[in-house]
């Protein structure tokens, strides 16, 4: 039986992605192959990286958290039917769709625990596995690592055009051929990203919040009009479906969440005081 993602973590079903995150960094440091010289070390190192690849993935953990293991049955679960492939996109980009059929991949169907590693890492810790090869860093804008974006680079004194998927993340690498691309994505100055999802805060006054309204808010391609409420409460989230980031591995799409910031008057003239208190809410 397959142990349970958590407990390989030390973590409980309410762990952040911060806390997520900093227990693979501690676990998978402590049992990488290259450092750990213990018989049981590699299972183990795989184990870490297929649950934080699981519960580092919006989607997948919440897949997870309903199904368990049984969400990436090939023959049951959520993400049943989605074939393990392994494709050579334009400039030999290569990329995985993970899924159910893992019959010929011994990770479960999942990533390359050491691609995770290195993706989190860097590559200096498996240079034992082969050549290393030159890297480089790029750095596109939030827009662009969520519509994806063509890049121009000059590599070797050759110039190549390069293509960098939709969904890719801050930190991660695209390993090509001959070279390691690293993605350094820009903070964007009100989008917030958590895993696929998107997140934007959007300031109402009392006035709307209370008595309802339209308003046009920003999202990743163009600005869309949403309703407030009547009634609506401080820091209300509108969830908008499938309206995030794509998944790099081609599960589906993230969700845009709009969280309403009511703003609170702090100085009122004598006026306005005398109409709140008739309204004696």
């Amino acid at each position: 039986m397959k142990p349970d993602f958590y407990e390989v973590l030390g973590l409980n079903k309410s762990a952040s992605a911060a806390d997520i995150k900093s227990a693979y960094r501690k676990l998978a440091l402590k049992f990488h192959p290259d450092k750990n010289s213990s018989p049981d070390a590699e299972e183990k190192f795989k184990q870490i990286n297929e649950a934080y690849e699981v519960l580092n993935n919006g989607q997948k953990k919440e897949a997870y958290d309903q199904y368990g293991h049984a969400a990436f049955d090939p023959n049951s679960g959520p993400f049943a039917g989605h074939t393990y492939t392994r494709q050579n996109g334009p400039s030999n980009f290569t990329y995985t769709t993970n899924g159910g059929d893992a019959s010929n991949f011994d990770f479960g169907g999942f990533s390359n625990p050491f691609d995770i590693f290195e993706q989190f890492f860097g590559s200096s810790f498996s240079q034992s596995r082969g050549p290393r090869l030159e890297t480089y860093k790029v750095q596109i804008s939030f827009e662009e690592s969520a519509s994806g974006v063509e890049k121009n680079f000059k590599i070797d004194g050759r110039d190549k055009k390069i293509k960098i998927p939709p969904g890719i993340a801050d930190g991660q690498r695209i390993k090509f051929s001959d070279f390691i691309l690293y993605v350094d994505v820009l903070p964007h100055k009100f989008f917030k990203r958590d895993g696929n999802d998107v997140f934007v805060s959007v300031n109402i006054n009392l006035v709307q919040a209370t008595l309802g309204d339209n308003i046009e808010v920003p999202s990743l391609t163009e600005p869309i009009k949403i309703k407030v409420k009547p009634g609506t409460q401080p820091n209300t989230l509108i969830r908008l479906r499938g309206q995030g980031i794509k998944d790099i591995n081609g599960y589906g799409q993230g969700d845009f969440y709009i969280r309403l910031i009511v703003n609170i008057p702090t100085r009122l003239t004598r006026q306005q005081k005398s109409l709140f208190n008739q309204l004696d809410l």
